[in-house]
């Protein structure tokens, strides 16, 4: 009888020490001891993210899922066959954590694609897309003039190649020792404002100007003047009071006694070269924690801005002081002002979107909300594009939507992002039909506008980490009228171009 119940064992795959199995059950007394020393004999393992390129992934996959069970508290290894020990990750002397296994399977993963980016011959995420082929079709009429550019800008994509940026800076703390945290270009996108953590706490802010960057000569210059806070950087965004892009929206939140603010900075603050020039207004507004700011173009609310606090939203006018508030049941992480009219769009922590028009007075009650839209997670980014008829928004689920304004339907979803509670940006380029996002994951995708589909995975050149997410730009001008086209990664200390011709 004992033996069939040891046959039986063996089956499931319990009983062999060659197929993988968790430690004998000890004694009580001896326990503790086996813990520790099955830990030192394998404090390290080698993590296998999946089966490997030569194996098929159906046979693998079920081959390890029949020998090897998923047991509470110990780790398989795939490679060694074994079963290792889990402890909990406040344990800094054992290397065998979720959290260690996971991030160690993530590294594996960016090493390889970096790899493969290497390669000069980049396949395609789609199969006979390439220059000749598309010439031919459109030639042959096969192609309309607007599918034929759409697919060039995605060929364009999957080629593009990673160059590092030379800083040029009068502090060069900023360009050796402090991580990027935000860049937000301007309209034009000559200049990037720029905000880098400090190594022991608070931040530095100042302004890049892109008009170096050419075909030959990847250099940039930071202005000259640099400013330093102790307070945390949470929004940013460019303001046009006496010109376009003349200022810059600087939302910080409060510590201890002091309170959060919104400051409006000019962009000559930055900049010595020219000492004559006086710089425009420079003014500080006290608030409560702000999540998000956004400057208004529409003139029939010339000089106003909007910051989104927690439960409220403040619209204010710079010039005479005049504020509106509006209550809302949730914190409003992100906003843009649309042009055409004066309407904000807001998206809040609870998932809902709203607009309102700052025409109209404070209203009891929520009355004054003209669009209700709703996600099923925070929302951190939205994006309204160019006709007004249509708004991206992402969520903390990592979903992003493309709402229609006028049927408040959903009409298209881009899988792939991930996100699970930052605040990440959108970035939209309609002339190139390019939707960015760069994921919790630190991995940066791009997908086609038009049909939702994902263009291209770039993964971080530095390893993945909660403080090097990398912070993106995309243009079709990157430096002005006559820049070049591409993608501005700024990562850690570093800044990469990825050239798009």
């Amino acid at each position: 009888m004992r033996r069939n119940y040891r046959r039986g064992k063996e089956r499931r795959g319990w009983g062999s020490h060659k197929r993988g199995h968790p430690p004998q059950r000890h004694r009580r007394a001896g326990l503790t001891h086996r813990a520790h020393s099955l830990e030192q004999e394998e404090p390290q393992t080698t993590v296998n993210a999946g089966p490997s390129s030569n194996e098929d992934p159906s046979s693998s996959s079920s081959t390890q899922s029949s020998v090897a069970p998923e047991l509470p508290g110990f780790y398989y290894d795939p490679e060694k066959n074994r079963y290792f020990r889990l402890l909990p990750g406040h344990n800094n002397h054992n290397p065998l954590t979720k959290d260690s296994i996971q991030h160690k399977a993530m590294e594996c993963k960016r090493l390889r694609l970096l790899e493969e980016e290497k390669k000069q011959n980049q396949k395609t995420t789609r199969a006979g897309l390439n220059s000749s082929v598309l010439l031919q079709k459109r030639q042959l009429g096969l192609l309309s003039s607007t599918s034929y550019c759409r697919l060039v800008h995605e060929l364009k994509v999957n080629c593009m190649q990673r160059r590092k940026i030379e800083i040029h800076s009068p502090d060069s703390s900023v360009a050796g020792t402090n991580n990027f945290k935000i860049i937000v270009a301007d309209v034009a996108c000559e200049r990037i404002f720029t905000v880098n953590d400090v190594e022991h706490g608070g931040c530095k802010y100042g302004i890049i100007n892109l008009s170096g960057l050419g075909k030959e000569s990847l250099t940039v210059e930071m202005y000259d003047n640099l400013y330093f806070t102790n307070r945390k950087v949470n929004s940013v965004c460019w303001a046009s009071l006496t010109h376009p892009d003349s200022h810059v929206l600087l939302c910080l939140m409060g510590i201890a006694e002091t309170p959060g603010c919104a400051s409006l900075l000019p962009a000559s603050l930055f900049s010595s070269t020219n000492p004559g020039d006086r710089p425009g207004m420079l003014c500080s507004f006290k608030i409560s924690t702000a999540w998000s700011c956004a400057w208004c173009l529409n003139p029939q609310a010339d000089n106003c801005f909007s910051t989104g606090l927690t439960r409220r939203v403040l619209v204010t006018n710079v010039v005479t002081g005049h504020r509106q508030t509006f209550g809302t049941n949730s914190d409003v992480l992100a906003q843009q002002f649309a042009t055409q009219t004066p309407v904000l769009y807001n998206g809040c922590r609870s998932g809902e979107i709203f607009s309102i028009d700052v025409r109209q007075r404070n209203r009891k009650g929520q009355s004054w909300k003209a669009i209700r839209l709703f996600h099923g997670s925070a929302v951190t980014s939205l994006h309204l594009m160019e006709a007004e008829h249509y708004l991206m928004a992402a969520d903390m689920a990592g979903k992003i939507k493309l709402w229609d304004l006028r049927t408040t339907k959903c009409v298209k979803q881009y899988k792939g992002h991930h996100n699970e509670y930052a605040l990440l940006p959108l970035h939209v380029n309609e002339e190139e039909g390019l939707l960015i996002a760069v994921g919790q994951d630190c991995y940066t995708r791009i997908w086609s506008l038009q049909d939702a589909h994902l263009l291209r995975t770039i993964p971080s050149p530095h390893p993945s980490s909660k403080d090097a997410i990398p912070s993106v730009v995309f243009s079709s001008r990157l430096g002005g009228s006559r820049g070049v086209p591409g993608l501005l990664m700024a990562v850690k200390q570093d800044l990469y171009h990825f050239s798009y011709n």
